[in-house]
């Protein structure tokens, strides 16, 4: 069965095997593990996990690769094959009593925020989880204050998981070829969090806020949330931008925030 890739599920699928073997050797794969892999394509790193004797659910929205899916790995029984939408699939209903799943997937462009996001609502039953992304997408998840790079999705992310950038993957190594290099993303949940947040729509909103207009100063872009006395107070310069803004300093200015919105 042949598939064409479509560009309406932003697919690319990885052919390069010197990049699979480096995949599957960076995730330490063992027997008896539960993996979930989120939009296999035509099974690059199928085979390879099942071949790790591990427990594998895959989640692919399009039905045509579902298919071949079947027909190419039907054979083998720790596998699941789940035809469903990863931004709506409920993945700790995989996860049977004081199990962690790890987490694996080349992610669309076009969702792959939204899909972290999703999946971190679940993350006390993932151990970890590892991505193919766009490389700017991962520079920007791995971003340290400071960095033009730092922004929202690094705050956020840093916040629910350490990150680590792993290796970048040469645009050659799709089919069809994107414009794009990508690159390999490992994100494992904090067991607890790394700061203290009193409220986390009130973080979100300060995180947003202060980026939204990142060229300003806290004073003046965070103004409508607090006035400067009060960010003085917590020993943070009201002349920053948000860029020069650690992860504590943003937990410290949002457990400030003392009016609801």
């Amino acid at each position: 069965m042949i598939h064409t890739p479509r560009k309406r599920f932003g697919q690319n699928f990885l052919h390069d095997h010197t990049i699979i073997y480096n995949i599957i050797s960076c995730i330490q794969a063992k027997p008896d593990e539960h993996w979930v892999e989120i939009g296999p394509g035509q099974g690059a790193l199928t085979e390879p996990l099942l071949r790790q004797g591990l427990h594998l659910d895959i989640v692919e929205l399009d039905r045509d690769l579902v298919m071949l899916l079947k027909e190419k790995y039907g054979k083998y029984n720790n596998l699941k094959i789940h035809s469903a939408d990863a931004l709506t699939f409920d993945f700790s209903a995989l996860a049977k009593a004081n199990e962690k799943l790890r987490i694996i997937g080349n992610l669309p462009y076009n969702i792959s925020t939204p899909l972290m996001f999703h999946l971190l609502d679940n993350a006390g039953c993932i151990e970890d989880m590892h991505f193919m992304l766009q490389k700017e997408v991962v520079d920007r998840i791995c971003a340290t204050p400071g960095s033009k790079k730092y922004g929202r999705l690094s705050v956020m992310m840093q916040y629910y998981c350490a990150t680590e950038l792993l290796f970048e993957v040469p645009s050659e190594s799709f089919y069809p070829v994107p414009k794009v290099m990508s690159a390999i993303v490992r994100l494992v949940p904090h067991q607890r969090p790394p700061v203290q947040i009193d409220d986390m729509v009130k973080f979100n909103k300060v995180v947003t806020q202060a980026f939204s207009q990142r060229r300003k100063t806290l004073r003046n872009s965070l103004k409508k949330l607090i006035d400067e006395y009060a960010i003085v107070a917590l020993n943070i310069d009201p002349a920053l931008r948000a860029e020069a803004l650690s992860l504590n300093e943003f937990a410290k200015l949002s457990n400030q925030i003392q009016d609801t919105f």
